[in-house]
Parts: C-alpha cells; structure tokens; sequence
C-alpha cells in the first residue's frame, strides 16, 4: 500500500531538550490509515499534526475497542537513526487486535509506516544524552452507532514524541507498592492484550499508591490474590539465590518486549533464568532469610527501573540495601548500549532508519 504524504506549511518549534518529560510534545506529522469491513485498511497517509473529527456516538468512546504500542527511535553518536526490534511490536499489535476483535495489520507494512514517519520527523530526535523520539501506534474503532458489537471501521494512527532521559541523574530504584484489593486482570481476560481499558482500570491503585509515597504498584494474581504478576505498566523479575524469576505468561501478563530481551540476555550469560509462579509469601520469606538479592522492572520507558522497596501487608521489604542491583545495571547498560549503538548489536535486534 502506497503511503501518500502531505508536509506541514507550519512547521512546531522545537521544544527545550533539558525539559521534555514524556508525551507532553508532539511532532509535525501522524501517520492514518482507514479500515473498513469489505474493503479492508486503505488510504495510508502522513499529514500535518491535527486533532481527530469524530462523531459523538463513535464506538471507541463507549466500548473501548482501543489498543496501542510503545516504542523508540534512537539517535546514534554517528547520527543513525535505530528501532528496537519493531517487528515484536507489530506482531504484538497483532495479538492485541485478535483479542479486541480487531482487523490485524500486515506486520511489514506497519514496520514501513513507522520509519517513514520518524523519517520525515528525524529533526524531531532529541540530541541530549538518553533522550529519544518516543512512538505511539494505536488503533480505534469508528463506526457511530451504540450498538455493542465489534465495529466495521478502524483508523489505525501513529503520532510521535521527543521524550527525555527516564534516568536524568542516573539510574535508581524506586519504592513499589503491592497492591491488596484490586486487580489488573484475570487469565481468560485481556491482560496479555495492551488494551487502552486494562490501563484506566489500574489509575485507581496508582494513586493509591501514590498517596502512600510509592511510585508503582505490583499486582497479584485476580484470583488467590498471591501469585505476583506485573508491576505498574511493567514485566517484573526477582534475583534469587543467584536464580533470576519472573512470572509466567498465562495470559493476564503483557509479553513485555523488553521482557523477552532480558530473558534472552541473561541465559546468554549463562544465568539461570525461571519462567514461572512466584507467591508474595515466597518473597517476603526469601527477604527475610537475605536470599531476595534484587529485583527490577522491564519496559520500553525505562528499560530496566530497579526496585529499592516493596510494601506489602505493612511490612517493608528492602532490596540491596535500596541500591540498584549488579543485574539490573548490567542490564540496563547492554540493552541502552544496543538501543543508542554505542554497543555492537550481536543479536540483530536494532533497525535502521534510512
């Protein structure tokens, strides 16, 4: 499908590099293409920036037939534009789309979407030292009718956005709160879907948590509320014992990309590495005998957020003495070493834009 593009006549000014946060500055294009039952996706254009017209009625607004990515483009010392194994984010979309009864996208074209549009914004990657241009692709549901059932019609979007370093002064571990009441999601659900819904319906913990003087919080299980799951919008892993742990999939966890990196990365050191169930009793005994050595998060914002501190049950349990762990350093440089191209990439993981 040929991607027809229209420039902006009004260029943005760009925003100040020491102060761009995240998702709070948005480039001059977006790319759109339409779907339709019938005639399938058609129309792929990149256009200037601009607000959405939809109906009142439009179905996303009332059922929530909405799914998205997260992912980043790099800038190299060298001046090369790099994607971290955007194919995986495609294939996700894929399976996120599956799920809400969506249509899928064909995985090379959206590939191609995507480094079109960081091409013709590449003036938009911020230049400051760990900051990025951050990508959102996301899909709606269209049709204007109140009817419950799948829609028609979808735009399938990507908007990008310069982001700043996540570590400005360096990377630390945060506090974490485990959550005792409420639940991300249940096997069977749309947990291992990254669905706009399973988000709105973690806000009300987070500011729990947050109330609390906690940055994140960890989810258990939906139904022995036990079993650890994620922690916030991220995978988690546990060094114990010299073994590193992480839940399970089984379908209420998001198949973190990042997560998978990791993975792959530790057992190539040769670390024993566990895919399976892990209890919140488990970890708090391990912390009470000092066997529960460190742990950290895995996703696209941060790469690796180290944990200094878990809360659980009125008890506080602290991690490495609140310092970040050897693994997670580790870590935390290969993969941002890979991502910038500071790092040789053995593993074939990063594309460039050209």
């Amino acid at each position: 499908m040929q991607i027809k593009i229209e420039k902006t006549k009004n260029p943005k000014q760009k925003p100040d590099q020491s102060n761009l946060g995240f998702g709070k500055y948005f480039t001059d294009h977006m790319f759109i293409v339409d779907y339709a039952e019938g005639k399938g996706w058609h129309d792929a254009r990149i256009i200037p920036y601009q607000p959405l017209s939809l109906d009142p009625a439009t179905s996303v607004f009332h059922y929530g037939q909405a799914i998205f990515e997260g992912m980043k483009a790099y800038l190299s010392a060298e001046g090369k534009i790099l994607l971290f194994r955007p194919r995986k984010n495609m294939e996700r979309i894929n399976s996120s789309d599956d799920r809400m009864s969506m249509p899928l996208i064909d995985v090379d074209f959206g590939v191609e979407a995507i480094k079109t549009l960081v091409k013709l914004d590449r003036d938009w990657i911020p230049t400051a030292d760990g900051t990025s241009l951050y990508i959102r692709p996301f899909i709606i549901s269209t049709d204007p009718a109140l009817g419950v059932r799948a829609s028609n019609t979808y735009k399938f979007i990507i908007i990008l956005s310069p982001v700043g370093a996540y570590y400005p002064q360096g990377i630390a571990p945060v506090k974490i709160y485990v959550e005792p009441e409420y639940v991300r999601a249940v096997r069977g659900g749309t947990g291992y879907a990254k669905a706009a819904g399973n988000y709105a319906g973690s806000m009300k913990a987070q500011s729990i948590a947050a109330k609390k003087g906690y940055v994140q919080v960890l989810w258990l299980d939906g139904v022995e509320r036990k079993y650890i799951e994620e922690v916030g919008a991220m995978n988690v892993f546990f060094k114990v014992k010299g073994e590193v742990v992480t839940p399970a999939l089984e379908g209420s966890i998001l198949p973190g990309i990042t997560r998978e990196s990791v993975i792959f990365l530790l057992k190539h050191w040769g670390m024993k590495v566990s895919e399976r169930k892990i209890s919140i009793h488990e970890l708090q005994e391990a912390h009470n005998k000092g066997e529960l050595e460190e742990a950290f998060g895995t996703g696209t914002a941060a790469v690796i957020s180290p944990i200094g501190e878990l809360s659980w049950n009125g008890s506080r349990m602290v991690l490495n003495y609140g310092n970040t762990g050897d693994v997670a350093h580790k870590l935390y440089d290969m993969l941002t070493g890979i991502q910038f191209g500071r790092l040789k990439d053995e593993f074939g993981w990063t594309v460039k834009v050209e």
